[in-house]
């Protein structure tokens, strides 16, 4: 209500000059006093009584009169003061040009620069098609020429909404648009809001309606560089905006309310396909087009001009640019001359880039298309590098970020099962039973299978985990529980698992989608003795005039597991000789010379594989597969081939740059003879029955 409010009292300025406004009021004042203090005649018999009552009423008139009098005084005062800051819409004619976004890596290097001002194409309405002009009426403003700048039931709408605790939401005209893209700053905030209705308000008195449209068809952005619908067309399918059919119409008109989320070279086709089809509903209930040409234009295949890039990461660069679209908004990410410092290192980034095209080119004979890797620093956050796919400027999905999106983690998610089980009580000597076993689930019987299809009887714990056993790693989970697995999981940085109750035992062997972000924050935390360090790909940023908006803070890291199980866990999967069974002693998991843990994952039909692999320094995790989701060719054997040459090129290249620490066992740990064998243990299970003491460890070394 205090926004309507604010408008009708706008409206009431703008309309009445002030010089009438104080001689309304003098008037009034005038007419006050007179009604006051005027004598009137009285009855002699009621003339206490009337007396009386004609001085409570005289008062209480007099303090109502004060009152308004002074209100109506001051209320055009206060409002030409906040007024006068205003900028005119006369503006919109002489556009100021604005600064470039730069986006550096942690060495200064430019990455992209985001900007807007240098693809801009004016064009007359008239160039512009009908149906273009109607899609976008239909979809951002139907009553645009009949409304006087502002909709009062749309901003009613919208303050509903608000009001409700939902994020702020616009209600906003085309001229609305216009003002609050042109000539106002980006924050979201009812005074802002306020000032973009009294502006279109004012704009719709200087400018015809076509006039408007035009300068709205100009000016608006339509995502990336393209601002305006002549850069659109150009852009997005690489013709005139005169030149555009229904389809591509219906598509850039949606385009308009979120660039990034209904982008074609985003992450979901999906999104922009609902969209378009709105659109076109939209024109349809207003007679617009028929139903058949409705049905014509989705049925379409939109052919996108391809995007050709000049940018460095380019996945990682749509990654920040989502991020702090977000945070900023877009039109302050693309015209506010930001310089982002952002945590990748370029040389990293391009020695990964090139190992995982020539390793996914060279294994397309095992029915690979596409591969990803995300490189961290597990002490502080830092995104290293970022490959989303094999090539962005492949046509056939190469935009698609697979490091943002949820994939199957397969066996390389046993990490947060094993290191469950070694908080509850579990040691690296446990005796585990490899043996067939069958569960009764909701959907029926889960029998768990390993994945060469054999059963190995009694194993210690090292070796079920080394060699990734699944039998072991179910059976383990059914008796310390699924919930415990799922808590400690979002606990090390697993942000898509949800209710503990929606998962079952398979979720050990990688049934619960994760992104490679989560994994590679869940393999941080075990590099990091255990303790939790939330990636962050932004150093700094600081505004067109070197303000600093953000920069970069080490925080306190969390800590989420015991030193001493994250030192036991990293020293299984740094054993080369426990998973030789599976693996052999030569596999692409072994970097001579180097301590490094490393853990494989491949779900059911090799739909996904994965080798996740870290040092104190570097978290190097590595997936291949399909967009698609189609399983890879049977011959693919995991951590042989796959993602597992991908993952020791690159860790090998990274450790040839960088001196590495030997891990060595925190007081928490000690050792003892387990069947034979050394095996580091904590301490407060050293009591374990399968092991004794060892009176001379000093002069051993682990062996197994």
């Amino acid at each position: 209500m205090r926004v309507i409010l604010q408008i009708l009292f706008t409206i009431l300025v703008l309309l009445i000059k002030i010089e009438d406004c104080i001689r309304f009021i003098c008037n009034n004042c005038y007419r006050l006093f007179r009604f006051l203090f005027r004598r009137k005649k009285i009855p002699k018999k009621s003339k206490h009584i009337a007396a009386t009552f004609s001085l409570r009423t005289k008062i209480k008139y007099f303090s109502l009169g004060i009152f308004f009098s002074c209100f109506l005084f001051f209320l055009p005062i206060i409002i030409l003061i906040f007024l006068q800051d205003l900028p005119s819409p006369k503006e919109l004619t002489l556009r100021q040009s604005y600064q470039t976004t730069k986006i550096l890596d942690k060495n200064g290097i430019l990455l992209a620069q985001i900007y807007n001002t240098q693809n801009r194409t004016s064009v007359s309405l008239t160039d512009i098609p009908k149906h273009l002009q109607q899609a976008t009426l239909a979809i951002e403003d139907k009553n645009f020429y009949k409304h006087p700048g502002f909709d009062i039931s749309s901003i009613i709408r919208a303050i509903s909404i608000n009001l409700s605790g939902k994020s702020m939401q616009g209600g906003s005209t085309i001229t609305q648009q216009l003002i609050k893209s042109s000539i106002l700053t980006p924050q979201k905030s009812l005074s802002r809001k306020f000032k973009e209705v009294i502006l279109a308000f004012w704009a719709e008195r200087i400018y015809t309606k076509n006039q408007i449209l035009e300068m709205y068809f100009n000016q608006v952005p339509y995502g990336g560089t393209a601002w305006g619908i002549e850069a659109a067309a150009q852009t997005y399918f690489n013709k005139s905006a005169k030149n555009l059919n229904l389809a591509q119409s219906s598509f850039l008109a949606g385009l308009t309310a979120s660039p990034t989320t209904y982008s074609p070279y985003g992450n979901d086709p999906n999104l922009w396909q609902k969209r378009q089809k709105e659109v076109l509903s939209r024109m349809v209930a207003l007679g617009f087009i028929s139903q058949k040409q409705s049905l014509d234009a989705q049925k379409e295949k939109l052919i996108f001009k391809k995007q050709y890039t000049a940018i460095h990461a380019p996945h990682f660069v749509t990654y920040v640019k989502n991020l702090l679209a977000q945070k900023y908004g877009l039109p302050m990410l693309e015209k506010g001359g930001l310089s982002i410092t952002t945590s990748l290192d370029l040389k990293t980034q391009e020695m990964s880039e090139k190992i995982v095209k020539e390793e996914v080119d060279s294994n397309a004979y095992l029915n690979l298309t596409n591969g990803a890797a995300l490189i961290t620093n597990p002490k502080n956050g830092d995104i290293l590098a970022m490959i989303g796919s094999k090539d962005f400027d492949d046509p056939n999905g190469g935009n698609f970020n697979v490091a943002t999106s949820l994939r199957q983690p397969g066996s390389s998610i046993k990490v947060v099962t094993y290191a469950s089980a070694l908080e509850n009580g579990f040691t690296a000597a446990s005796i585990l039973e490899d043996t067939p076993v069958s569960y009764r689930t909701g959907t029926g019987i889960y029998s768990p299978v390993n994945y060469d299809g054999k059963f190995h009887g009694k194993v210690p714990l090292r070796i079920a985990l080394a060699n990734s056993f699944n039998i072991p790693a179910v059976k383990i989970l059914n008796q310390i529980g699924v919930p415990a697995m799922v808590n400690l999981g979002k606990k090390m940085g697993i942000s898509s698992w949800k209710d503990p109750e929606n998962y079952g035992l398979s979720i050990t062997l990688g049934a619960a989608e994760v992104t490679m972000l989560d994994m590679a924050t869940v393999y941080g935390t075990l590099a990091n003795d255990g303790n939790r360090v939330n990636l962050n790909p932004i150093l700094k940023i600081t505004d067109a005039g070197g303000n600093i908006l953000e920069q970069k803070i080490s925080a306190p890291p969390q800590p989420i597991l015991e030193e001493g199980v994250a030192f036991i866990l990293s020293d299984i999967l740094a054993d080369n000789k426990s998973r030789a069974m599976e693996f052999g002693v030569s596999s692409p998991l072994h970097i001579p010379g180097h301590t490094v843990s490393v853990k494989t994952g491949t779900t059911d039909n090799k739909r996904d594989n994965w080798t996740d692999g870290y040092t104190n320094n570097f978290v190097v995790i590595v997936w291949v597969g399909n967009n698609d989701n189609s399983p890879m060719s049977p011959n693919l054997a995991s951590g042989i081939t796959g993602a597992a040459p991908i993952w020791h090129k690159i860790m090998k290249n990274l450790l040839s740059k960088t001196p590495e620490t030997k891990p060595t066992p925190p007081s928490v740990v000690v050792q003892k003879l387990c069947a034979k064998k050394i095996e580091y243990l904590l301490k407060r299970t050293e009591n374990t029955p399968e092991c004794k003491p060892l009176q001379t460890y000093s002069t051993h070394s682990l062996s197994n």
